[in-house]
C-alpha cells in the first residue's frame, strides 16, 4: 500500500531538488503522462486499502498507462487532432473515481 505513496513522494522530492524546465513543445505530452501516472498512483492506493495491491500490476500499469498517454498525444499531434484530450478525460475520470473510493474508505474507518 505504501509503494505508490512512496513513489509519489520520491518523485515530488526529485522534482523540487532538481528543477528542470520542460520545453513548451513537450508540455502537452508531459501533462498527459503525469495525469496517467497520478491515476496509477491513486489506483495503487485504492487497491492497497482494499488489500488487493500487487506491485507487478501496479508497475506495469504505471509505465504502460504513462507511455500510452504520451503516445496518444504524439499520434494526435502528427494527425493534427487533439487526441490527448481523450486521455485527459479517461484518466481524469478514473482519478476522481479512485479518489472518491479512497475518501469513502477513510471516512468509514
Amino acid at each position: 500500500m505504501w509503494l505508490p505513496l512512496l513513489g509519489l513522494l520520491i518523485g515530488v522530492l526529485i522534482g523540487l531538488l532538481f528543477p528542470y524546465q520542460i520545453p513548451v513543445a513537450y508540455a502537452k505530452y508531459m501533462s498527459v503522462a503525469a495525469l496517467a501516472a497520478l491515476d496509477s498512483v491513486f489506483g495503487g492506493l485504492r487497491s492497497g486499502m482494499e488489500n488487493k495491491f500487487d506491485s507487478g500490476i501496479f508497475l506495469s500499469g504505471f509505465f504502460s498507462n504513462t507511455l500510452l498517454a504520451g503516445l496518444l498525444a504524439y499520434i494526435g499531434d502528427q494527425l493534427g487532432v487533439e487526441l490527448y484530450m481523450a486521455a485527459v478525460f479517461a484518466f481524469g475520470v478514473r482519478l476522481f473515481q479512485n479518489l472518491a473510493i479512497i475518501r469513502r474508505f477513510l471516512l468509514k474507518k
